[in-house]
């Protein structure tokens, strides 16, 4: 068994001692580090780049959902978290499980082996992507179709104003339509899916087409459609790096 590596994040020491103790009793899992600051684990996750990361999501100064969008890609996340209603948010993220606290043994493990079943034939898919992928220049789709209410609903791109998400439905707004069409999603989902060069994350729930922001105002506050959204600290510097890279006189 090909052994995974893991780091643990919780603010609790109690619920590191534990986990620390069932990772120890796994076969195949190895400890990197445990932190119970999230601040400090940060740069450490960027430079081990463990298998798995068990994360808590309510910490003091940055919580785990915020801290899981600078986690690097091939991380998997399982989140552990004593509040139920945080198990919607952990998929917005692509979390690859969440543990409920108090954490059983039998939970932890399940969610370790579904987790390197995840992880494994991901790592499969990406060797034999190249063959079939770098011999195609496929163009970039001009819609999207969205089941809503039982129907599907092609909306081309050019149409979509901003993407707001709600647990797990999400809302396309859309050029001269006063109701959003809601659809059963992540934004981790819709975020993959739209073009990076026109479409560009600012918040945990919002997505927004570049092209249709009218303003931005010294607070990083965007002006869009009938919204008016600030960008947190957790997503300031891709959305400076981007408005820079499109910005003349600076």
């Amino acid at each position: 068994m090909t052994p995974f590596s893991c780091i643990i994040v919780d603010d609790e020491p109690l619920a590191v001692n534990l986990l620390e103790t069932y990772v120890e009793r796994t076969p195949g899992l190895q400890l990197m580090a445990s932190f119970t600051d999230a601040i400090a684990a940060i740069n450490a996750i960027k430079e081990l780049r463990p298998d798995l990361l068990f994360l808590d999501i309510q910490m003091p100064n940055i919580d785990g959902l915020e801290l899981a969008h600078s986690v690097p890609e091939g991380v998997g996340i399982i989140f552990t978290t004593a509040f139920k209603e945080y198990a919607f948010d952990s998929y917005e993220v692509s979390a690859l499980d969440y543990l409920l606290k108090p954490i059983r043994y039998n939970k932890f493990l399940a969610a370790v082996e579904k987790a390197r079943q995840r992880l494994t034939t991901k790592e499969t898919t990406e060797r034999q992507q190249p063959a079939t992928s770098t011999t195609e220049n496929t163009p970039p789709p001009a819609t999207l179709f969205l089941r809503v209410d039982g129907e599907l609903c092609n909306v081309p791109l050019t149409d979509i104003t901003y993407v707001s998400g709600m647990k797990d439905y999400v809302m396309f707004y859309l050029d001269g339509k006063n109701k959003p069409l809601i659809t059963h999603l992540t934004m981790k989902a819709v975020e993959e899916m739209l073009p990076k060069d026109k479409f560009l994350r600012v918040h945990r729930s919002y997505i927004v087409a570049v092209d249709k922001i009218r303003k931005i105002d010294r607070n990083d506050c965007i002006y869009i459609g009938e919204e008016i959204i600030h960008v947190p600290d957790g997503y300031q510097q891709a959305f400076h790096a981007f408005v820079d890279s499109r910005t003349f006189n600076k």
